[in-house]
């Protein structure tokens, strides 16, 4: 018999509201209990905080949500769900899509301007090179509850600018039993999971793995996904203790925004191939103990090695003609060492990233001043060291537009990167009274990054060689706070009030290649070490939720981050991806959410709306000669006011689900986007305009046939409509009767690129 603990308020709202999957023995097994009430505020899962003390809007998720809709993996889950959030598919490969939460972003790209922090059990998973995320290498069988929290939260860290995703995976204790999910159909793709859990006393255990295959729906886009996750704990009365494992092996291959003169036939490859190849391996041991009921210890620690291949197939900016000799004014420099002769070139790079750290946490539930107080107080370490080598070979293409090679690779990178993360925070929730809380938060950051090339510049022949060049070493710290208030004047109603500020440094990939007279192709090519500064942001939102009777809850709030010093990549010349990384002054997201969920007997419906305003508030000035606005050197100037590329004004999410009888639901989501500006349009004055919103409509259905057997239905873009979720204004060297390669670059055309949306596609599936 486990001993009887004294209850107290926090204790019994967490332990009623775990009730949902079990019954939980013991108070440190509750804390890895999913919840929609309760939510953890501290990066090291811990006690959580009730919703009605958290000063900010989070939404919550937990994995029975996510398995009545199949969506491929979770950025697609969060895509059709939750609210401020949008995607842009720059690679038209579901598992590379960048995640937009408040016009900031999560992205797989490196150049992308990261804002949003990614945790998997208390790790923080953005990479450490260039803070980006694979969505690809989270495997989403294993996923027990996501907590999105939005804003500055310094608590969470590093590149929590705009907010940050938490995601808790499943044990054998909540997710007991065997299941699996078979399912296939359009464009070929085919999948199978399978999971198993159980407990043998005071150890569970949980295994899961996914495996899925497709062809694409675009040419040249197959992709092949392999994820496991296993999980083993043990826990007493008062102890916790878990050690997981999760591996990843993918293969993706992802095709370029098309000219929009192509859209007609959106399933043509601009150029290609393009690849990218994901290896991941991650063990993490975390536990809890109560010493007593009122103090609470956690820890973690964990090790995490990533291997990132990308073979990518472009257009040579500098290319001229045998024949006249004409061609694009272009500067060769060490970064673009393409002849003038070749076409184009391919691009190979490797990131080896070893990633260890560890956290450590305490808490304490006790009265202050005869006050209700929940104080918590962590420290973290997180080292990242980075191996990137980079080859180039220049290319010419067939008249299918593949890269088709001329020469051999040439190494052109090599460099090793060390990034250290350290972190002090401590939070507390004081509860004036009943009704009224007061929480105060802050965390001192360090962060240590040294840069290393491996390569230097042959005087004689431009081409690199190996050599023992001069370490670079950067280091940035800050304190960051923050302050909340919540009112609750009834267990119906709600109001918060909140202030935070977070700080992002610049990454080893952007301190690397910060110099425009040495601009980078991402990503590959550095070879400058200007200073960058850190971005800050600061963000105060203001908001109320209640509920209407006991199946209706609905939010409503507003928000305002200014982001000092934002780093965005500026291009140069005419190439998508040739450039380099600065501060561009300030920027801001300013905006309103509402949402509304409603459970009306038979009909389940959820909505979320979000007007957004993501500006410039500063003059900068960018280069891109394909911009009409552009001066006769290429350039354009921003004025304050003016939006950012590809971050819609409006977004819409709405989800009806409707139980046809006892055992068939239908569901049907619709999701609308407006219009945006191209990237190369920052100034808003491009002749082509703005990419046009959409909406569209995607279905499901499931139909329990047996007591442990269900068959399922997904369809996506209902009506088959043609959109495009982003563009990016470039030069069209394919603009032949045929689109093969224009040989007379001076009739090249400037065009606004676009990345089409899917069509309609259908898939069955069995689970069980």
């Amino acid at each position: 018999m486990k001993k009887s603990l004294r209850p107290n308020l926090i204790l019994i709202a967490i332990l009623s509201a775990y009730s949902v999957n079990v019954s939980a023995e013991n108070k440190a097994e509750a804390l890895e209990l999913g919840t929609i009430d309760v939510i953890s505020t501290t990066p090291l899962p811990g006690i959580g905080t009730t919703l009605n003390q958290v000063p900010s809007n989070v939404q919550s998720v937990k994995s029975q949500d996510i398995a009545k809709q199949h969506t491929l993996e979770l950025s697609d889950y969060i895509n059709n769900n939750l609210g401020g959030v949008t995607i842009t598919e720059g690679q038209s490969n579901p598992y590379m899509a960048d995640v937009n939460f408040r016009g900031f972003t999560a992205s797989p790209l490196a150049g992308a301007p990261q804002g949003l922090s990614v945790f998997q059990d208390g790790v923080r998973i953005n990479e450490p090179f260039g803070d980006t995320v694979n969505w690809g290498l989270i495997p989403q069988s294993a996923i027990s509850s996501i907590n999105l929290m939005p804003g500055s939260n310094p608590v969470f860290g590093l590149n929590t600018l705009g907010g940050a995703l938490s995601v808790n995976t499943k044990s054998g204790a909540t997710y007991p039993g065997f299941g699996a999910e078979i399912m296939g159909g359009s464009w070929g793709r085919h999948g199978i999971n399978a999971s198993y859990g159980g407990v043998v006393g005071n150890i569970d255990y949980f295994v899961t793995g996914n495996y899925n295959k497709e062809d694409g729906w675009r040419d040249s886009s197959k992709s092949e996904v392999n994820q496991f996750f296993g999980k083993v704990g043990w826990q007493d009365d008062k102890s916790d203790l878990d050690l997981s494992v999760t591996v990843a092996h993918n293969n993706l291959n992802g095709i370029q925004a098309l000219p929009k003169s192509w859209l007609n036939t959106p399933e043509q490859a601009y150029t290609y191939p393009d690849a990218v190849g994901n290896r991941m391996q991650m063990i993490n041991l975390k536990g809890s103990h109560f010493f007593t009921d009122e103090h609470l210890v956690g820890a973690n620690v964990y090790l995490r090695n990533s291997r990132i291949s990308n073979f990518a197939s472009n257009t040579n900016d500098c290319f001229a003609s045998a024949e006249t000799g004409a061609g694009e004014a272009c500067d060769q420099t060490l970064a673009e060492p393409v002849s003038l002769t070749n076409q184009g070139s391919n691009e190979q790079s490797n990131t080896n990233q070893f990633g260890y750290g560890f956290a450590a946490q305490y808490s304490y539930l006790g009265d202050l001043m005869k006050h209700k107080n929940q104080l918590t107080a962590g420290v973290s370490a997180d080292i990242g060291r980075t191996k990137y080598k980079t080859q180039e070979q220049e290319t010419d293409f067939s008249t299918s537009r593949a890269a088709v090679a001329t020469d051999v690779f040439q190494e052109d990178t090599n460099i090793t990167a060390n990034n250290e993360y350290y972190g002090l925070y401590a939070t507390d929730i004081f509860s004036i009274n009943d009704q009224l809380h007061f929480t105060l938060s802050g965390r001192y950051n360090y962060v240590e990054v040294r840069i290393h090339d491996n390569l230097e510049a042959d005087p004689n022949t431009g081409k690199f060689v190996s050599g023992d060049t001069d370490s670079i070493k950067h280091s940035f710290n800050r304190f960051n706070p923050a302050i909340g208030l919540n009112y609750n004047p009834s267990q119906t109603l709600g109001f918060y009030a909140g202030y935070n500020e977070g700080m992002r440094a610049p990454t080893p990939i952007e301190l690397s290649c910060a110099d425009p007279l040495t601009p980078c192709r991402l990503p590959t090519d550095f070879l400058a070490d200007p200073i960058l500064d850190p971005v800050i942001s600061k963000t105060f939102e203001l908001g109320a939720r209640g509920k209407l009777g006991t199946n209706v809850s609905w939010n409503a709030g507003v928000f305002h981050t200014k982001l000092q010093d934002d780093i965005q990549f500026i291009s140069s010349n005419n190439s998508f991806n040739l450039g380099y990384f600065d501060n561009v002054g300030d920027t801001q997201r300013e905006g309103v959410e509402l949402g509304l969920s409603a459970q009306l007997n038979k009909l389940q419906l959820t909505a979320n709306y979000q007007y957004l305003r993501a500006t410039y508030l500063g003059s900068v000035t960018f280069h891109n000669e394909n911009n009409s606005s552009a001066d006769v050197d290429g350039n354009y100037t921003t004025k304050s006011g003016d939006y950012l590329p590809n971050i819609p004004k409006h977004s819409l999410k709405l989800r009806v689900a409707y139980d046809v009888m006892p055992n068939l639901t239908v569901g049907l989501n619709m999701i609308t986007s407006s219009s945006v500006y191209a990237r190369g349009d920052e100034n808003n004055q491009d002749a082509n305009g703005k990419v046009a919103g959409y909406t569209i409509f995607n279905a499901d259905a499931n139909w329990r046939f047996h007591q442990n057997w269900s068959a399922f239905l997904k369809v996506v873009n209902l009506t088959d409509r043609d959109y495009a979720t982003m563009g990016i204004l470039g030069t069209n060297a394919f603009n032949t009767a045929d689109r093969s390669f224009n040989a007379t670059p001076a009739l090249w055309q400037a065009e606004q690129f676009q990345s089409p949306g899917a069509p309609r596609a259908a898939w069955l599936g069995l689970r069980y």
